[in-house]
């Protein structure tokens, strides 16, 4: 890529759609092309196509997406599973008509069984059973794999994908009832703080820039209205596992899903964005196989995440499980040494990035 060249990112506002960008900008690219979702659906053929013909972007980073963690995979099983594919479908299509020079698919490493063994390399891509509730955004992610090996196959393209493990970091989702663990965690914690010191009003104001609007339960009464009285608050904070264990005393407890047991691997969207312009400016797909890992290489038990949240957001109430509730995957730890070879590695600590994360929540509240 030349410092000119026009480069489309899908998906901008999104988590790692706005770091690519920031990182972009950091390295001196100024011909960067974006669309809202509103202004550009790529679910929609027609719309996609008119809209590569028009602007015939030289290199376009795929990060457009829709999703979320265990309850939203869960519970939207249809759209994830529509919506990724259609979108995947549409954009890898209309880039090769287009002419795109090269294009970059972000996966997820969903894709791989759930009893992969660990950590898993590239090569265990559909060798058993997936987990269940998150099977319909993986099949759309491997199918968007298939999708750039058989365009580079068919059509001579030159299309790649990477296989981020979980990610966190600046314009997160934190909603309550689609995000993933690490940023629920770190608004779980932080309600329960403000709630241990009866901030009711900067609970509402949270509410406002954060809230739970994509009501999977379908109860208005679960959505937080700016002059919600306290005791409503408290009955929301309860449904979502935020409670006063010792309302006198104040002391409060916060109950996350599952034993706390599964292990998960973690890394800061700004590295991944990093990875993703490293491998778009030296690299093809011959050189990088039909798709790479990016990840740190390193794992850590939900429970001792949250311990390790509590103590950056500075909550010192009670920590609970809820073993009724599905844990998910065992373990996801990604192989990394197909990228470590070609010459890359992470920069942020978990416990960096995770302190960057949640004074970025703080100061957007």
């Amino acid at each position: 890529m030349n410092k000119d060249s026009k480069i489309f990112i899908a998906g901008h506002r999104g988590l790692v759609g706005s770091a690519i960008v920031r990182r972009l900008k950091k390295k001196g690219y100024s011909n960067l092309l974006t669309k809202t979702s509103k202004s550009l659906d790529l679910r929609r053929q027609k719309e996609t196509e008119r809209f590569f013909e028009k602007e015939r972007p030289e290199y376009v980073f795929l990060a457009a997406a829709r999703v979320g963690g265990i309850l939203a995979n869960n519970t939207y099983r249809a759209q994830f599973i529509y919506d990724n594919i259609m979108i995947a479908a549409n954009a890898i299509d209309a880039a090769s008509r287009s002419g795109v020079k090269k294009l970059l698919n972000l996966g997820s490493s969903c894709i791989y069984p759930k009893f992969a063994p660990q950590p898993m390399k590239e090569d265990y891509l559909l060798t058993d059973t997936l987990e269940p509730t998150n099977e319909p955004y993986a099949i759309a992610k491997i199918s968007a794999i298939k999708l750039c090996r058989y365009y580079n196959e068919q059509y001579g393209a030159n299309f790649i994908s990477v296989m981020p493990t979980n990610l966190y970091g600046p314009n997160d989702n934190f909603n309550l009832e689609t995000s993933h663990v690490l940023p629920a965690l770190i608004r779980k914690f932080h309600l329960a703080k403000l709630l241990r010191a009866k901030r009711y009003e900067d609970i509402r104001k949270d509410f406002q820039k954060y809230g739970n609007r994509e009501t999977v339960i379908g109860n208005s009464e679960l959505v937080l209205k700016e002059d919600a009285p306290e005791a409503d608050i408290v009955k929301i904070l309860e449904y979502f596992g935020i409670r006063f264990t010792d309302h006198a005393s104040r002391i409060t407890a916060v109950q996350l899903w599952g034993t706390g047991s599964a292990f998960r691997e973690f890394l800061f969207v700004d590295d991944l964005a990093d990875a993703c312009i490293f491998l778009m400016e030296r690299y093809d797909y011959r050189e990088i196989g039909e798709f790479v890992n990016i990840g740190t290489g390193k794992d850590i038990t939900i429970k001792d995440l949250a311990g390790m949240i509590m103590q950056i957001v500075g909550f010192d109430g009670t920590l609970e499980f809820d073993r009724s509730k599905p844990d998910g995957t065992p373990r996801k730890l990604l192989d990394t040494e197909r990228i470590r070879k070609l010459g890359w590695e992470p920069e942020t600590t978990l416990e960096d990035g995770i302190r960057k994360t949640y004074e970025w929540y703080v100061k957007s509240s």
